[in-house]
């Protein structure tokens, strides 16, 4: 059984997991990495929608994003949650072999960036000061200092197998 699963509405659960189970294995990560990242974006609802952001879906689609992937989060929103999986892995196979855990997974789709990265390293780029990004995700910034660490959010995260199984 993965984590999370029983969250998953009935008539799709099997079918989904299978879904999940194979994605995962296309990646190269465990299932309940992908699982667990969906759940802290979205509680695994395909219709879930930032209203700041707009970000929308299982994994919190941004518009550039959706459009680079021949979609839009309109379309997004009105997918199943088992049409929305195949957008997952498109997503996600750039960083095929580079997600070696659960955080690294997480941070393919909440800052790429900082995959990988020491726990000391502070989110930025070139487009965005730390200060903007701790602005906008300020549940990361758990010592209000106005930049978040890898490890603040790795400490923000439910707990997880940090590593691939063998």
């Amino acid at each position: 059984m993965l984590i999370y699963e029983n969250n998953v509405p009935p008539d799709i659960r099997a079918a989904f997991v299978e879904k999940v189970r194979t994605i995962a294995g296309q990646l190269g990560i465990e299932p309940d990495w992908l699982m667990g990242v969906m759940w802290v974006e979205s509680r695994l609802r395909p219709d879930a929608r930032n209203a700041t952001s707009k970000a929308t879906g299982l994994i919190q689609f941004m518009p550039d994003t959706a459009v680079s992937l021949g979609t839009t989060i309109d379309a997004l929103r009105s997918m199943d949650a088992l049409a929305q999986l195949d957008y997952v892995l498109k997503y996600l196979k750039p960083y095929k072999g580079r997600m070696n855990s659960f955080v690294d997974t997480y941070f393919a789709i909440f800052f790429p960036a900082a995959i990988g990265k020491p726990d000391d390293w502070t989110l930025h780029s070139a487009s965005m000061s730390a200060a903007i990004i701790a602005a906008q995700n300020n549940i990361y910034d758990r010592n209000r200092d106005g930049a978040i660490t890898v490890g603040e959010v790795k400490a923000s995260l439910p707990a997880m197998d940090t590593e691939k199984k063998k």
